[in-house]
């Protein structure tokens, strides 16, 4: 199959590397509006040519690896590609963006959601293995042609990739507290330190956990705000529920209800067996 992939940064580009390593593509090219990105795609190797957006809807396979609100959009321009091709978007949303599928290519759409990512970002950021043993959620594909769905899982298969299916409003729910909640946490985070601290006693004291949790801070300012507005129900949820959390330890320490403390901690910690 010939396979095109919009959007050439992380995920596109980790796209491009994973796929060519299976034996179901013959070709693979990569459109991005960030003409540099095009340059540095080639270079590194990530596709095999750079076409337009016309050339890209001639593939077998669309990828769309873009910001939510660019999922959105591009969908509009795809709708009249041919029955036999199918677009797959990764974005971070699902409800919003399977709500905008145009009803001519609502049969060859799949709504897939890679649990994956680092905090980097463009093309230099793509990786070998960032899909493997990773967890992709299909979204409702009830409503989408068998030729299409069969095709999504063998691809999603073939870079070794675990599938699990889900109903996009339950997609947005869970997301909401297991990527997009720690991702307000670690920006919140950081902008608190940058409040308080001077440089240089960042630098001097910056331990493992800091960075560890500040980390995430360093992902796409663009790309976070498109996702926290199209999930901005669930976002407002999920951080009432973490106040919440953050409240009841605030309390126990003013208390000094140390072993209620110990207890809230211990409790925490019962998640990383679960994990």
């Amino acid at each position: 199959m010939v396979v095109g992939i919009v959007g050439l940064g992380l995920m596109g580009g980790s796209l491009g590397l994973a796929l060519q390593n299976t034996k179901l593509v013959s070709k693979i090219v990569g459109f991005d509006h960030n003409l540099s990105h095009c340059e540095e795609a080639l270079k590194l190797g990530l596709v095999h040519d750079i076409v337009s957006f016309a050339e890209i809807k001639t593939c077998d396979v669309i990828f769309l690896a873009i910001p939510v609100g660019g999922i959105i959009k591009a969908l509009q321009d795809l709708k009249d590609v041919q029955d036999t091709t199918t677009i797959i978007d990764l974005g971070s949303t699902k409800a919003e963006i399977v709500a905008s599928v145009p009803e001519s290519i609502r049969s060859n759409f799949i709504a897939a959601h890679p649990m994956t990512g680092t905090e980097k970002f463009g093309p230099s950021a793509a990786i070998q293995n960032l899909y493997h043993d990773k967890v992709v959620v299909l979204c409702d594909t009830d409503n989408s042609n068998d030729l299409h769905k069969n095709r999504a899982i063998q691809m999603f298969s073939h870079i070794g990739m675990k599938i699990v299916f889900m109903d996009p409003i339950s997609h947005d729910a869970h997301a909401s507290f297991i990527s997009h909640l720690p991702h307000v946490i670690s920006y919140a985070l950081a902008n608190s330190v940058m409040g308080q601290e001077d440089p240089k006693s960042i630098l001097a004291l910056a331990a493992g956990g800091f960075r560890d949790m500040s980390r995430v801070a360093k992902s796409s300012p663009q790309m976070w705000s498109d996702i926290f507005r199209q999930n901005k129900t669930n976002l407002l949820s999920s951080i009432e529920v973490f106040e919440q959390e953050l409240e009841k330890s605030k309390k126990m320490i003013e208390e000094e209800d140390w072993k209620g403390l110990e207890a809230w901690m211990s409790k925490a910690t019962t998640l990383h067996k679960i994990l």
